[in-house]
């Protein structure tokens, strides 16, 4: 970490947390931005190890330019009590060790929430980016996280004006709330060039490339929420689907852990096609970034997929009832379908025939939203 000028000195560290790996294309730029900063603020990265697994968190560390942590408190895997519990026990010590000026939290994950409770009831300012977003879904384990992050943080940052609407309702004060723009977005920016190529990707996992040469081109999935891969039913039908969709379209599934393990425990894999739909573990930021970019279309429930294809104008069918990012549909390139067979093939049918949904980037998603963010950090944190 860069060394802090007696001014940053005189304010104290900014602590950064990450817990789980959409969090590191959200801190990566942001921990540049602080250095970058005159003064620099000093930041100590603090990783709670909720994703341990070096697929979903070692390698991202690399990919993205990220410094190995500073702390990793090792939580490790548990129920959503268990693991939210775990990261308040080890982050408390390392708070009274450091007793940083401001903690920064990203997302929505349970380390978010965990660690800014934390920081608040000993009177640590938190800042969090990625603030506001809402699905409405009180059964998403994140919206509760979300919410509740929202409600003591310090300072919000938004990346959507429709989320400082959201944080209106709910009574938060305006001059808590800055829009910035988008952090995963300046991850995208800043390491497109550098994201490997969709054949070299197949090749280091032994499949053949020529599936890319497919008439329509390829599309990818991801499927990792409970909703979707923890009932047997509810998976065996998406996969069924799928196998619709690879039928017309080659697949390239890069698959959790969770939903690898469940069809597994289900004995769903002979819905699988070898033929029409690859398997590959869970991918490095720059292997996914690259599969993503050079795609047809993505069929996903992740979050952060929603954004990146709506950054790189790729059609994306979400299969989700709801989503936090409205604007991805609203200017975007994103289309909820849920789990409905129909709507999700007539959408496959639309974007192979030309006639997927076209978007643009929104507002402020130009890969500067970290710069305001430190920009405003250090003008907040400067002593009084």
């Amino acid at each position: 970490m860069k060394q802090q000028s007696s001014a940053g000195a005189a304010m104290g560290s900014v602590m950064c947390v990450v817990g789980a790996r959409p969090n590191f294309m959200k801190m990566a730029p942001i921990l540049r931005a602080l250095a970058s900063t005159a003064p620099a603020l000093q930041a100590l990265l603090v990783h709670t190890g909720q994703h341990y697994d070096p697929g979903m968190s070692g390698r991202l560390f690399e990919d993205l330019g990220l410094p190995r942590p500073d702390i990793n408190l090792e939580v490790g895997s548990g129920s959503h009590a268990v693991q939210t519990a775990e990261v308040m026990r080890k982050f408390e010590p390392v708070l009274d060790t450091h007793r940083p000026a401001c903690v920064v939290v990203v997302g929505d994950v349970n380390s978010t929430l965990a660690c800014t409770l934390v920081a608040v009831k000993k009177n640590i300012r938190v800042a969090h980016v990625e603030a506001g977003l809402r699905s409405f879904d009180r059964m998403m384990p994140e919206e509760i996280n979300r919410v509740l992050t929202d409600q003591v943080a310090d300072r919000l940052y938004t990346t959507e004006r429709s989320a400082a609407e959201n944080l209106q309702r709910e009574g938060v004060a305006a001059e808590r709330v800055f829009f910035v723009g988008n952090v995963m977005i300046d991850s995208l920016m800043s390491n497109r060039a550098h994201a490997h190529s969709a054949a070299d990707t197949l090749k280091a996992y032994g499949s053949d490339p020529a599936i890319l040469k497919h008439r329509y081109g390829y599309g990818v999935v991801t499927l990792h929420r409970p909703s979707n891969v923890d009932d047997a039913e509810t998976l065996s039908a998406l996969l069924g689907v799928l196998a619709e969709v690879a039928s017309q379209l080659p697949l390239i599934f890069a698959l959790h852990p969770r939903t690898r393990s469940n069809i597994d425990r289900f004995g769903l894999a002979q819905l699988i096609d070898p033929a029409r739909m690859v398997m590959l573990p869970p991918q490095g930021y720059l292997e996914m970034l690259g599969l993503v970019s050079q795609a047809t279309l993505v069929l996903t429930d992740s979050g952060g997929l929603q954004e990146e294809t709506t950054a790189l104008g790729v059609p994306c069918l979400t299969l989700r009832e709801s989503t936090e990012r409205p604007i991805t549909i609203e200017q975007g390139t994103n289309t909820l379908v849920g789990k409905d067979r129909a709507s999700i093939l007539q959408c496959v049918a639309d974007i192979l025939q030309g006639r997927g949904k076209r978007g643009r980037v929104p507002e402020l998603w130009d890969g500067h939203a970290a710069q305001r963010i430190a920009v405003d950090l250090l003008q907040w944190l400067q002593p009084r």
